[in-house]
């Protein structure tokens, strides 16, 4: 497969945003957690609803929410770029971030709900589906799975700057283990980790340019389908798992117990009710804590 090509300017670009990415990650490296947390917080809930994507989250908040005054929206508008800058500067504290202790039950920074299911999965012997969404913090999902000695490969989407890609693996696969980043070989990709007897998560919360029309917050959306279709094939345990932040960078992480497939002779109408189900339950999370999902993408691209 051939590399991809840049133009001087565009690579001078990277390499600029490169060591932007390197200058703030190594002094925010040395902070203490709640210090990098509570910074990142302040700064994009300062500057974030000022941007001009802000736009588009106020949008999607309105539809989602028609009976909430603009007051209300501008305060979960708020909570939204407050979670996404602690998200961005806890990320070099992933690995020591997650400080609970599986084997005596200590809770820390991370309050775990169905480690039962985190073991279950991991004891079973049998391949098996996670999904979540850009929820709380997100990227502590793996890293708890890796915890719990439950091995994990991660579907993600890197960065489309080749120098922060290459830095962005580099941490998940220290904290997290196998990463599988998406491209047009992905879901032969996963197909292989699932054959294997594998456990394969994945975000399943935005857009889809070809995913079947299912309903989030009243309004038709796309979903991804490989999930749905990778569940039908296999009939495998399908699980959905997120992490609420709780208070600053406190976190309580759950893992659902497996949701019912439908199996019937219509493949496209199964796929099409696993991804209702899937999303009705990410816009249930969502609905209640509306200030930590990412509502700053263009979910709704058909209205």
């Amino acid at each position: 497969m051939s590399r991809r090509r840049y133009s001087p300017a565009k690579r001078l670009l990277h390499l600029l945003e490169g060591a932007a990415i390197l200058l703030l990650w190594l002094p925010v490296r040395v902070l203490p957690i709640d210090w990098a947390s509570g910074l990142g917080g302040w700064f994009t809930r300062t500057l974030g609803p000022w941007l001009p994507v802000s736009q588009v989250g106020r949008r999607n908040l309105k539809r989602a929410f028609p009976d909430k005054s603009d007051a209300e929206i501008e305060r979960i508008l708020r909570g939204v770029w407050d979670n996404l800058g602690r998200y961005a500067l806890e990320y070099p504290h992933l690995k020591r971030i997650w400080d609970y202790d599986a084997t005596t039950g200590r809770q820390g920074r991370v309050e775990v709900v169905g480690v039962d299911q985190f073991l279950a999965l991991r004891d079973d012997g049998k391949p098996a589906l996670i999904f979540a969404g850009h929820l709380g913090n997100w990227e502590l999902l793996p890293v708890a799975a890796a915890r719990h000695g439950l091995p994990v490969t991660v579907l993600y989407k890197p960065p489309n700057n080749p120098i922060a890609a290459e830095f962005v693996e580099r941490v998940r696969r220290n904290a997290m283990g196998e990463i599988l980043s998406t491209g047009v070989h992905s879901a032969i990709a996963a197909v292989e980790v699932i054959e294997k007897g594998g456990h394969l998560g994945m975000l399943v919360d935005q857009h889809s340019r070809f995913g079947p029309m299912v309903p989030f917050f009243g309004n038709p959306v796309r979903a991804a389908p490989l999930l749905a279709k990778l569940a039908r094939r296999y009939q495998c345990p399908l699980h959905g798992a997120r992490v609420e932040r709780l208070d600053g960078a406190r976190f309580r992480a759950t893992l659902t117990p497996p949701i019912e497939i439908p199996i019937t002779d219509d493949a496209a109408a199964d796929v099409e009710a696993i991804m209702t189900k899937v999303t009705s339950i990410i816009e249930g999370w969502a609905r209640e804590r509306p200030e930590q999902w990412l509502w700053l993408h263009r979910r709704w691209r058909n209205l």
